[in-house]
């Protein structure tokens, strides 16, 4: 009868549970894991279905939703089944193998056993089942009740790399998420390293569809979920541990070393974007819509499919406008990766979407070939104003002058979509793989600034 009781009570409360696994350490669940259970609970009651938990580095966050959330959640109902992802298979084994040990050693008081003992794929004793992925590895076959992804970006260097981003999202879209049963949940835990990591592409794309559990290492908000002053640091509520302490010499170090965007990420989750060689990307401001002025379309043009695993460059458009206070906002950037016949349609059904009032600028490449482009490219946008001058300089030069613009923060830019790839581009620029956007860019910016501009009359050119 006891142990019924027990048994009753532990699976009625997460908490409870939690706070019965860790006794043995002499731990206990501080104010911010009070505020994770809730939320587990109301996940494993179907009351939140998509919850995205964003805390510092060392806040135990994966020991309460990786590790004793998901026996919890399998005990509390019959033959349910649990994936378990992380940025490689080592790490989903390894907090896999965490799970079993928490199920051995006091599945007992739930009435929970396990059946299996192989970390990537374990049953138990109330016909459950786990199954442990790294990013990127096999689902299918499997359906879930609860998907948990913890920490799906294993460095600095995968957050950065736009390759691996997108292969993190195309797994999680096509893969992982078609996986869940009807009602199945989905607990998200990381820390930001990027804008643009999968936390920041799904809030970009679904955040309306996420309950978001965000705590800072130290408050800067008045309306902090755990009710801290400003200044506050996390687990500021157990001085016996002093996490609190550590975080204070993790801000102090950061900023001695001048790391101060490694803290913001890390740390305090807001991740924002890196300076770069020539463009202090920070100074960009987001604006809502766009603003009236005068606008104009640059392009810079390849002529290459994106096929197998070569990284050509890419086709983009960016239409830049220069307000009459003199500001400039990029508000339009299309990108493709196409053949000849491709980039000629895309041109000539953005100068369509664009409107007659808005002027074309074509790059010129040297010799008789880029000639022959302008003045193919000029035939098919009759009605168009476009304009064209050869390329000269280096990239590092012809982009200077809005770099300086930028760094002064007298560039804008709409937000959209395309914000991420062009940000990331512009930091990286001049050493990163691409700069076509950079290309583009500068293009246009000349173009605002030229006194007068070049009209190209086809005519004119057929003489060349």
């Amino acid at each position: 009868m006891m142990g019924e009781l027990r048994r009753r009570r532990l699976l009625g409360s997460l908490r409870s549970w939690s706070e019965f696994c860790l006794a043995p350490v002499g731990q206990r669940p501080a104010a911010h894991h009070r505020l994770l259970i809730d939320k587990l609970e109301a996940v494993e009651r179907g009351d939140i279905r998509r919850l995205m938990v964003m805390m510092p580095p060392g806040s135990a966050k994966s020991t309460y939703a990786s590790i004793l959330f998901p026996p919890w959640f399998l005990g509390r109902e019959p033959g349910r089944t649990v994936i378990l992802a992380s940025h490689t298979a080592d790490l989903a084994d390894a907090n896999s193998g965490k799970t079993l040990r928490a199920i051995g050693e006091f599945g007992r008081a739930i009435a929970l056993g396990t059946l299996s003992e192989g970390v990537q794929y374990w049953r138990t004793t109330n016909r459950g089942e786990v199954k442990a992925v790294g990013v990127g590895g096999p689902v299918t076959g499997r359906r879930a009740d609860l998907v948990v992804i913890d920490d799906p970006v294993k460095s600095a260097e995968h957050a950065d790399s736009e390759t691996y981003r997108d292969k993190a999202w195309a797994w999680f879209q096509a893969d992982l998420s078609t996986r869940l049963k009807p009602g199945g949940r989905i607990v998200l835990i990381m820390t930001r390293w990027h804008e643009d990591d999968l936390a920041g592409r799904l809030l970009q794309t679904q955040g309306d569809g996420w309950d978001v559990l965000k705590l800072e290492a130290q408050n800067t908000r008045p309306d902090d979920p755990l009710g801290r002053e400003i200044g506050e640091y996390l687990w500021s509520d157990d001085a016996g541990y002093d996490f609190a302490g550590l975080l204070a010499e993790a801000k102090a170090q950061y900023e001695a070393d001048g790391s101060t965007r490694v803290w913001q990420s890390l740390y305090q989750q807001d991740p924002r974007p890196g300076e770069g060689a020539l463009f202090k990307v920070a100074a960009m401001e987001a604006l809502p819509a766009p603003l009236l002025g005068r606008s104009i379309r640059a392009w810079d043009l390849a002529a290459t499919r994106d096929v197998g695993t070569r990284d050509p460059d890419w086709t983009v458009g960016l239409r830049m406008t220069r307000t009459a206070e003199g500001r400039f906002v990029i508000d339009d950037v299309v990108r493709l990766r196409g053949g000849p016949d491709e980039v000629e349609q895309v041109i000539v059904a953005t100068a369509s979407r664009d409107g007659v009032g808005v002027p074309i600028d074509l790059p010129q490449d040297p010799g008789q070939a880029g000639k022959a482009q302008v003045l193919y490219l000029t035939r098919k946008l009759s009605g168009y104003r476009v304009r064209s001058a050869p390329v000269t300089g280096d990239k590092a030069t012809r982009a200077a002058p809005l770099a300086s613009q930028v760094n002064v923060g007298n560039v804008a830019m709409v937000t959209a979509a395309w914000n991420r790839p062009l940000i990331d581009e512009l930091a990286g620029f001049p050493s990163a793989a691409h700069d076509d956007q950079v290309d583009a860019a500068s293009a246009a910016f000349a173009a605002l600034i030229a006194r007068p501009a070049m009209v190209i009359n086809p005519e004119a050119l057929r003489r060349i």
